[in-house]
């Protein structure tokens, strides 16, 4: 029996594609072979990649002149590539840190670059808030701007893009890409681990503008150049190629259900849901400001610590698995990405309601 998934990566999946990729797990379009099996050169697999890009650009409405490159070394990986691509080893980036992914990126870019400008921090409460856009100190001559527009394990979400001017607006997207329509022409790159809202892990998608690309500094390994990879189409190496083939159906599984305004609509519902469960409840509590909770991820914790285990427990009998908050915060985490139905936010809610009857 299908259990609620509640993970925050890898996360629930589709049912509808994974049924998709079993029947054809051993005999992908009459090879007589797996997709895992055949050449990522072959003309069935070249179609396949190309009709996967051609769908996330519908999704997103990526205009022509940003390249989209599906790599690998997770968005981990472009920590260390987008500075060893946009900017020289003495260059100005601005950090916006909100949290653990944000905070990981800031401390790579410091390896690579001297002059690292800490643009906001929300440090002080505790990650459970996001920079006012008016307070945010940007420098004069950046190289490029990053932010995290959803921390996964803070659960804090931006409810604005930054204002960055000319200056390239690059944004960790690995919790929040898909579920909702955004305007691609606002940043100069994008990147998300697949693992979320995309397909299985292994698999990390870049959409950068084109002007950006051609400029990686001596000594960047080829696999991280984006020029290199763009001029190859993301086959200098071999690629993630059961990812790729798995986000494909994705993306038109997203296209099927009405794309990402309705999305959108799934999205907004699920967490107005269960928020709505948290802040009717003295039982449950949500640290994160109101204003900048996410729709992705919703941490909440319990009156009493000592009953964690216990619903914890009571949770996985019913169904309902992977709550646990990140070990760094502790309490519950509940993820509600793409996958996740609306039935599995109701059947949660249910439960929280019945064992805050029996305990509160």
């Amino acid at each position: 029996m299908r259990v609620f998934n509640f993970a925050a990566g890898p996360a629930t999946l589709p049912e509808e594609v994974l049924e998709q990729v079993r029947a054809e797990l051993t005999d992908w379009q009459g090879s007589g072979m797996s997709v895992m099996e055949v050449s990522h050169r072959s003309k069935a697999f070249m179609a396949a990649a190309q009709e996967a890009e051609a769908s996330l650009r519908e999704l997103l409405g990526v205009a022509a002149n940003y390249k989209v490159l599906f790599l690998q070394g997770g968005a981990t990986g472009q920590f260390s590539a987008i500075p060893m691509n946009l900017a020289r080893a003495d260059s100005t980036v601005d950090y916006l840190n909100t949290g653990t992914w944000s905070k990981k990126a800031l401390a790579e870019a410091q390896r690579f670059t001297s002059r690292v400008n800490v643009a906001a921090d929300e440090a002080a409460s505790k990650y459970t808030t996001v920079p006012d856009p008016q307070a945010l100190r940007l420098s004069s001559g950046a190289a490029y701007v990053h932010y995290t527009p959803n921390e996964t394990i803070g659960g804090v979400e931006f409810p604005y893009v930054p204002d960055t001017g000319a200056v390239p607006l690059v944004a960790d997207m690995s919790s929040t890409i898909l579920s909702r329509p955004i305007d691609v022409a606002r940043f100069g790159l994008i990147y998300a681990g697949a693992q979320k809202n995309i397909g299985p892990a292994g698999l990390v998608v870049v959409i950068v503008r084109e002007d950006l690309i051609g400029k990686a500094r001596p000594g960047t390994p080829a696999v991280w150049d984006y020029k290199s990879m763009a001029d190859e189409g993301s086959m200098l190496n071999t690629p993630a190629t059961f990812g790729w083939y798995f986000a494909g159906l994705v993306f038109r599984w997203l296209q099927r259900r009405g794309g990402l305004t309705a999305a959108a609509a799934r999205n907004r519902a699920k967490a107005q849901l269960l928020y709505g469960a948290i802040d009717a409840s003295t039982f449950y509590s949500n640290p994160v400001a109101a204003g900048c909770r996410s729709w992705m991820n919703v941490p909440f914790t319990l009156a009493d610590p000592q009953l964690d285990r216990s619903f914890l427990d009571g949770a996985r009998a019913a169904g309902l698995v992977n709550l646990e908050g990140h070990r760094s915060v502790g309490g519950m985490r509940a993820s509600l990405y793409n996958a996740m139905p609306l039935t599995g936010v109701e059947a949660l809610v249910a439960f929280m309601k019945e064992f805050e009857r029996r305990h509160g």
